[in-house]
């Protein structure tokens, strides 16, 4: 088969990789961008995107409910069709993307639909629904080849009609009752949007909710959870699954029985290297993620962005990553890659926001660790706010070097407060420096200041 020769090859074409292939495209290079997916990936069709369309709908029912605590009264009717409605028509375009391929090809790409592999150095082989093709890529290949929903393999869970994060996405009605398994963000958001429209929701976390940040925000969200009636089994695991053409069961390890008319598969992600081809390079396909280095190589010729190598599965890193390599095969690199202020939001109400170091990962670390916290119902800004304004700021400080390394900003807009504190740990600030600046009152960010406080006390 006669090899198609271009200058890049990007594999993969989630945000990061349609950011890659799009600029070195702009800059003149012959590229070639594949995926087997829509151009675009998960992000805008199945995940961050349509999700939080989704979340601003369940966030209004519910302040429309807060009203009779504060304005008088108010009536409610929720109504999935026009969630779905707006997902389908406005959000996704009906999971269509010849917009961005049109977009993508008028930069100067070239887009095709099949699934790539490195066949051998400097070269990939596509499975296209016409045959195979090959392209040898003579500046070099980018793996950005995301993840897909990692399904735990319980037993008679196969074949029954659970919902991953697509079909919930995907989906035209509110099921009556709904199993959630996973606590993770995904399953988070998930359980609240469901619940505020109708739906007898239990979530099933495994240790916690949101187990990757704060015990206290695990504590909080399960609180908030309860009282809208949403179920969390934390401590506890599945161990079968049952569906009897009309409801599911699933059966937990302490002998309890779940049912509900659907159930929603939200476990993680994962990523299959063998099928990247990675081994005729020498990188190992058994592997958990690729290795890269502060330019995004990953071997002579190869560099991985996003979720493959391992920091962090979010579209903000794949872009972040994605300019970096750029950079590094234009020869305009200045800066290599740092991670210490990686940010991270789960938009549940109330909003998560965290950055940096846990207080456990800063311990284990072994930093000399102070911890402020503010409640933000003690606030002015949260006492002002009433019903929904449940949240916290939580700042972990290296006491040897008096500078944050890491934040949790919990509450209403808790991802927009998180931003003053990312810019404190990405530029390593010192906190005597942050004590001294004014905030503006009355705000929810203002809060930072009395955490500030809070450090002086170990």
């Amino acid at each position: 088969m006669t090899a198609e020769t271009v200058d890049i090859v990007v594999v993969g074409m989630g945000p990061g990789g349609e950011y890659a292939a799009t600029r070195l495209a702009q800059s003149g290079l012959r590229v070639v961008g594949l995926d087997g997916r829509l151009l675009g990936g998960e992000c805008p069709y199945f995940a961050c995107v349509p999700t939080k369309a989704m979340v601003r709908a369940a966030s209004a029912l519910a302040e429309a409910r807060r009203v009779p605590d504060l304005a008088g009264t108010a009536t409610v009717q929720a109504d999935w069709t026009t969630v779905a409605t707006r997902i389908r028509d406005e959000v996704t375009h009906n999971w269509d993307d010849t917009a961005a391929v049109e977009r993508f090809e008028k930069a100067g790409g070239q887009f095709v639909r099949g699934w790539g592999r490195i066949s051998a150095a400097g070269e990939v082989t596509v499975s296209t629904s016409d045959g195979e093709r090959v392209f040898r890529a003579e500046r070099g290949i980018i793996l950005n080849p995301g993840t897909a929903p990692a399904v735990p393999p319980l037993p008679g869970l196969a074949g029954t009609p659970y919902w991953t994060n697509r079909e919930a996405v995907a989906a035209t009605e509110v099921p009556e009752s709904l199993i959630v398994l996973g606590g993770g963000p995904v399953g988070a958001e998930f359980s609240q949007i469901f619940a505020r429209f109708g739906a007898t929701v239990t979530n099933v976390p495994g240790r916690r909710l949101v187990p990757r940040d704060e015990p206290e925000a695990s504590e909080l969200l399960t609180k908030v959870f309860e009282s809208e009636g949403i179920s969390v089994r934390a401590g506890v695991r599945g161990t079968q699954v049952a569906y009897d053409g009309t409801d599911f069961t699933l059966e937990l390890d302490n002998g309890e029985s779940l049912r509900a008319r659907q159930l929603l598969v939200a476990t993680g992600r994962r990523i299959d290297l063998a099928a990247l081809g990675i081994g005729v390079l020498g990188l190992d396909e058994t592997a958990k993620s690729i290795p890269v280095d502060g330019r995004m190589r990953a071997a002579d010729g190869l560099w991985a962005i996003g979720d493959v190598t391992g920091e962090g599965a979010f579209t903000h890193m794949s872009m972040y990553q994605a300019r970096i390599a750029v950079d590094d095969i234009l020869g305009e690199l200045a800066v290599e890659a740092q991670y210490r202020a990686v940010p991270r939001v789960t938009f549940t109400d109330p909003e998560i926001g965290a950055v940096g170091l846990t207080e456990e990962q800063a311990r284990t670390a072994g930093l000399t660790v102070r911890i402020g916290y503010m409640d933000l119902t003690q606030s002015t800004r949260g006492w002002l706010h009433k019903v929904g304004n449940q949240g916290f700021i939580k700042l972990i400080e290296d006491a040897d070097r008096g500078v944050l390394v890491g934040a949790t900003s919990v509450g209403p807009d808790g991802g927009e407060v998180l931003s003053a504190l990312v810019v404190a740990i990405h530029a390593q600030v010192p906190t005597s420096t942050l004590r001294e600046m004014i905030y503006a009152y009355p705000t929810f960010h203002r809060a930072i200041e009395p955490a500030l406080d809070a450090l002086t006390s170990d």
